[in-house]
């Protein structure tokens, strides 16, 4: 679902307030409308606008004083473009107002549409800023942390592994709980690796049906199969002279480790339906959050396999046991999610904190971060409290030391307050309740029904 460009309309004319803010929400904008100028600046401490429409002459605060105010106090990645109204014997006002960072003025009397044109303009404007100013922060980050975000000694020590690794061609095995973060890992090393400017493949072992994957790993020859109709690269072709990252090694069929295992060895493939072979030059990186050695040990994945790809092992450790990293990472997820969703969070109280502490994230730093976005977006205010912090649909609370009976009630209660929150803030619309919190719509149902929850 597409956020709306959101505008505080300011005039303390109504008879002009009201036809601008009708003209402009049916543009599709989320307009925000006041006539009083002090409002108009509670209302920009409150939330974040991409625009400002002000009138100069308001009898509480100027419009150029208003707008003194806002590049003085907000933070410019806050700031919303500001567009000035005047009449003509304050153009000077208006002028004024554009050296102080307004983008543009009109001058009374004008026609709504050089209005709907201006802000259209103002919008555009604000979020190519933002776009660019996002991409900049991500890009420092990586460059700093690739973009694994975490001070903990082990965290820490996989960086400075990967920041070796990266330098050669060597296989590497990445293992690790879902979601701490190997594809990050992975990308980490092809981007600071010689062939980073060649391309990264990636490849989810788990997601593809095994009577497709060995077409998709290696490809095709017209008339390979029913339905070939031509020729197809495979994975291994396309990412010739970069970087190729297996996902889920663990649950390839021993027919294709068996194929993978001479690409590692003899560096070439054979097409489904070829007749000669092609040689590759690739690094592989492969991952896996199962226990390989177990599976190698069960029979199940290739001994001679598991020593090709263990040549640099690197071992993701779960959230769990790198807790001194929950704090960075929850101010790192809610800098993140305030941005993305256009919230202004100030700040985290201490016992959310605590309870995001306590919780043992057996979906590690993806949950954290999906957790951190569902309390970003269903806040009531700048301030993130202990009531904010729902992890539905998991067996237990994110607290601990408490009789069964009050966690059970704890669960429930704050299951209950999630699917409401999620309900008012997706308008009644249960799809884009169930996405705001993570779930199924089957599930969402669930919930509804278990709670009798009026939709």
């Amino acid at each position: 679902m597409t956020s709306r460009a959101s505008i505080l309309l300011a005039d303390d004319e109504e008879k002009i307030l009201i036809p601008l803010r009708r003209a402009l929400e049916r543009e599709g904008y989320d307009v925000v409308a006041t006539t009083r100028g002090r409002e108009a600046r509670r209302l920009l401490n409150e939330r974040i606008f991409d625009v400002l429409v002000v009138d100069n002459l308001m009898p509480d605060l100027s419009g150029l004083d208003l707008v003194r105010d806002v590049t003085a106090s907000i933070p410019e990645a806050d700031r919303p473009q500001i567009v000035m109204m005047t009449a003509h014997a304050t153009v000077e006002s208006a002028i004024a107002a554009m050296k102080l960072g307004a983008r543009d003025y009109l001058q009374k009397p004008f026609e709504v549409d050089e209005l709907i044109v201006v802000d259209a303009h103002a919008v555009e404007h604000q979020r190519l800023r933002t776009q660019h100013r996002y991409l900049i922060s991500e890009r420092e980050e990586e460059f700093d942390h690739y973009g694994i975000v975490g001070r903990s000694r082990v965290i820490q020590d996989v960086i400075a592994k990967a920041e070796r690794v990266a330098e050669t061609k060597s296989t590497v095995l990445i293992m690790g709980e879902t979601g701490t973060g190997k594809e990050l890992l992975a990308r980490a090393i092809h981007d600071r690796s010689a062939q980073r400017n060649m391309p990264l493949i990636k490849v989810n072992c788990a997601a593809i049906p095994d009577t497709l994957l060995e077409s998709e790993l290696f490809g095709h020859v017209r008339g390979a199969f029913t339905g070939a109709a031509t020729n197809k690269k495979g994975k291994f072709a396309l990412a010739d002279g970069g970087t190729i990252f297996l996902d889920e090694i663990g649950t390839m069929s021993p027919s294709l480790q068996a194929k993978l295992l001479r690409v590692l060895q003899e560096r070439e493939f054979e097409p489904l339906g070829a007749e000669r072979s092609q040689r590759v030059d690739v690094r592989v990186i492969a991952a896996t959050n199962r226990d390989i050695k177990r599976l190698v040990e069960d029979g199940r994945f290739l001994e001679d396999l598991f020593y090709r790809l263990n040549v640099i092992p690197l071992v993701l450790p779960p959230l769990r046991e790198r807790r001194e990293d929950i704090p960075v990472l929850v101010e790192h997820f809610l800098r993140k999610h305030a941005h993305r969703s256009g919230r202004k969070i100030e700040e985290i109280r201490e016992e959310a904190l605590a309870r995001l502490n306590a919780y043992d994230w057996p979906g590690n730093v993806r949950e954290l971060e999906n957790t951190i976005e569902r309390a970003v977006v269903l806040s009531g205010g700048p301030v993130i409290e202990a009531r904010d912090i729902t992890m539905p649909g998991v067996i237990g609370p994110a607290s601990g030391g408490l009789p069964s009976q009050e966690l059970r009630a704890n669960v429930e209660w704050a299951e209950r307050q999630s699917v409401q929150q999620a309900l008012a803030r997706a308008g009644g619309v249960k799809k884009d309740a169930a996405t705001l919190l993570g779930i199924s719509q089957r599930a969402l149902s669930y919930y509804l029904a278990k709670y009798r929850v009026e939709e």
